[in-house]
């Protein structure tokens, strides 16, 4: 089975550089493609409360047979519960959703500067850490100014800073920032919805190496040192997706690949997005 690097966060645990993501699995499907993903050596799970798929991937670990000690999962908290028992009810019912006892990571999903004083949640998601029933805690999509205000007004700083990152989108100056204060980065969208999978550096790179453009990519995410969980349902892809650690990028291949950035987002730019669902 393929070992994957573990990255110490701040916290004191360990996450795994490469995991599961199952962001867009409907919750039909999400059993069957987080256990695939199980068996094929993934250690690693990221869900949310906003994926509605939570229950899905705690019955997988269930049915997985491994340990709960063995499967590094990940939720977090949805838009409509930032205030503080709001975000403590909603952390009971990810728990109860999974089926689980304590999760390994818990993050604020978007900091909704335009909705309400994502301090006041973070300081939360403190107690909850406090409590034991949830290893570490980060935030997704957080900006250095956001990131700040949370290190001005809080005890805690992020074990994570889950963030859009990809070719076309390589968010240098925000992955900066959080290596300078010790997060580690989370990259989402790590292929761009597959934008970046035709582009011609890639695939003649991909072309050289005789990989695929997806793991290029990846392996691109890895060598950089950020944790990424690519997303498929189909099984053959899951096991590629895994298959990164046989091969090396050369530092002119990361130059080349880091060079394509165009600042073009998949998703909304945290500075103005503030949607509750």
């Amino acid at each position: 089975m393929t070992e994957v690097p573990r990255i110490t966060m701040n916290s004191g645990t360990s996450i795994p550089q490469l995991g599961f993501g199952v962001f867009q699995i409907p919750p039909a499907d999400t059993t069957a493609a987080t256990l695939a993903a199980l068996e094929a050596g993934y250690r690693h799970i990221d869900t949310a409360e906003m994926y509605g798929n939570e229950k899905e991937v705690g019955d997988a670990v269930r049915e997985s047979g491994l340990a709960r000690a063995d499967v590094f999962v990940t939720s977090k908290l949805n838009n409509g519960y930032h205030e503080r028992d709001d975000a403590l009810a909603a952390f009971d019912a990810s728990l109860n959703a999974l089926g689980f006892d304590y999760l390994d990571l818990f993050l604020i999903h978007w900091p909704l500067p335009g909705v309400g004083n994502f301090v006041d949640t973070w300081k939360a998601l403190e107690h909850l850490r406090r409590s034991g029933r949830v290893k570490a805690i980060g935030v997704s999509n957080f900006q250095p100014h956001h990131l700040q205000r949370l290190f001005d007004e809080t005890e805690t700083i992020p074990a994570v800073n889950q963030i859009e990152v990809h070719p076309y989108l390589t968010q240098d100056d925000v992955r900066a920032f959080n290596t300078e204060h010790g997060i580690v980065t989370e990259a989402w969208s790590p292929i761009a919805q597959g934008k970046v999978l035709g582009d011609p550096v890639i695939v003649e790179i991909a072309d050289r190496l005789g990989k695929s453009p997806a793991q290029v990519t990846l392996r691109w995410h890895i060598q950089r040192g950020d944790v990424v969980f690519p997303k498929s349902v189909t099984r053959s892809r899951v096991e590629e997706n895994l298959a990164l650690f046989d091969f090396e990028l050369t530092g002119d291949d990361i130059a080349a690949i880091t060079a394509l950035n165009r600042n073009e987002r998949t998703g909304p730019n945290p500075d103005e997005f503030n949607h509750i669902p």
